[in-house]
């Protein structure tokens, strides 16, 4: 999988700005927050994601996402990661959630490792910021500091993901204000969608792009994205294909 570090570095500085930016984080982080009561935290969830990205590349760009759909919704607190209760209506059944958002498991192992040595220590918040860094620099990406210390959520906001997460049929204005929103700016978006450059997506997701006379999309890139649409669909005999941008 080839990757561009300037994706990556992207993708770091924009993890960080979600953190210092309005979204609701009040507390005092630190990257030394474990490092008494929870020494070897960081190298668990490493091994944790590693035996994860080693069993499935693509992964790693799951996790990413996760990432950032727990941070778009009330901060980086693990909301997404909570689950249907009499009072609780999770965010995985969110339609931006709902049959795309992976890598629940992957944070639930990575917890369920780290209660074996600290139990009730490591927030599932910081396991997710962690296991994003650690899925970027599996795949080839560059790491960064993960400032640590932040609490999990008893709540979930089926509402927020619902009207907050970015779609991807969203006009220009409506995902510049809805960064706008989250305290990001134009240039924070586009650096943001960076993390696009790895994953998987389906081709209804840009097939109106790539077919348009009207789009702007570069002419090569689109003809070499249709041949490659209509050779999958004619093969598999469906409008379903799977385009991985880094195969």
């Amino acid at each position: 999988m080839s990757i561009s570090n300037n994706s990556f570095a992207a993708i770091a500085a924009l993890f960080s700005l979600l953190l210092l930016s309005s979204m609701q984080c009040h507390a005092q982080l630190s990257s030394t927050f474990y490092e008494r009561t929870c020494p070897n935290a960081l190298t668990t969830i490493r091994t944790s994601i590693r035996q994860a990205v080693s069993r499935e590349r693509r992964m790693a760009a799951s996790l990413i996402r996760l990432h950032f759909h727990d941070c778009f919704v009330q901060g980086c607190d693990a909301s997404i990661l909570l689950d249907e209760t009499a009072t609780i209506v999770s965010e995985k059944t969110a339609l931006p959630n709902l049959g795309s958002a992976r890598g629940y498991g992957i944070i639930e192992d990575a917890k369920t490792e780290l209660e074996k040595t600290c139990p009730g220590v490591v927030s599932c918040a910081d396991i997710l910021a962690v296991a994003a860094r650690d899925a970027s620099t599996l795949v080839g990406g560059p790491s960064w500091t993960v400032k640590l210390g932040r609490r999990d959520s008893t709540t979930a906001s089926h509402t927020l993901a619902e009207t907050d997460l970015p779609g991807p049929f969203d006009p220009l204005d409506r995902l510049i204000s809805g960064f706008a929103n989250k305290g990001l700016s134009t240039r924070d978006m586009v650096a943001l969608s960076g993390a696009h450059s790895i994953g998987q997506a389906q081709c209804f997701l840009f097939r109106d792009r790539i077919y348009s006379n009207g789009t702007d999309i570069d002419a090569g890139f689109a003809s070499t994205r249709r041949r490659e649409t209509g050779r999958t669909n004619k093969m598999q005999g469906k409008s379903g294909f799977v385009w991985n941008p880094n195969p």
